[in-house]
């Protein structure tokens, strides 16, 4: 009977161990150019991520910005060999400083029990033609985050360019791209990838309907419960 209550108050103290090492918040990063930007995360990927984790355990941050580049997120991006840069620019990163400006002001204070990075960019290199280090350039703002944040353990959900431009016709890269995304996330054991090929569009044939960007929030969120839960 006396080793039955010891053995008992020993797997209580290792529930309460496990248990312990799992507190803290889920913070999720959203960001990207404008099929990020005009994701409203409260229709769709919130409630999932709060229905999974609990709405007092999930922190949401989104910096978006149409038109963007790669490069104003990471910091040491390179072209490809032989490629110029439109404008000459030569300062990188701000986009990237603006998100963890905001990024550390929401966990000040907090304990963080996962981070993950939700991504839909990739229009504009596909555009310019910076296909090439495209794969290289996304694990760089990994690398930055982890850094940044002080963690190894960063997940990623990355949406996949759609199947607008197939034919690689308005944008030469289109294509470039998309392979590029699905290797980057399939290549890691912390990475993701979403189909967005399905998904309602507005004329324009590049951004999401009401309805679509809705479907996308709720197949971000499934990745990145995935992907957490697994851990």
């Amino acid at each position: 009977m006396q080793l039955t209550k010891i053995s008992a108050f020993i797997f209580a103290l290792l529930i309460s161990g496990i248990a312990h090492a799992e507190e803290g918040k889920h913070l999720f990063i959203l960001s990207g150019q404008s099929n990020m930007r005009d994701l409203k995360p409260q229709e769709s990927f919130t409630p999932a991520v709060e229905a999974a984790f609990g709405k007092d355990a999930v922190i949401v941050v989104k910096i978006a910005r149409g038109g963007m580049p790669i490069r104003r997120w990471y910091k040491d991006w390179k072209p490809a060999p032989g490629r110029n840069i439109a404008g000459g620019e030569k300062v990188w990163g701000d986009l990237y400083d603006r998100l963890m400006k905001s990024v550390n002001s929401a966990i000040e204070g907090q304990k963080l029990a996962s981070v993950t990075f939700v991504w839909m960019q990739g229009e504009r290199d596909a555009r310019e033609l910076h296909g090439e280090v495209y794969a290289a350039s996304f694990m760089g703002v990994i690398e930055q985050l982890q850094k940044d944040l002080g963690r190894d353990d960063v997940n990623f959900v990355m949406g996949r360019l759609s199947d607008m431009d197939m034919e690689n016709k308005r944008f030469p890269h289109w294509t470039l791209v998309r392979e590029q995304q699905v290797q980057v996330a399939e290549a890691s054991e912390r990475g993701a990838w979403v189909d967005t090929d399905d998904l309602s569009m507005k004329g324009d044939n590049l951004h999401y309907d009401k309805d679509g960007y809705k479907e996308l929030g709720q197949r971000f969120a499934e990745k990145a419960i995935a992907l957490i839960k697994e851990k």
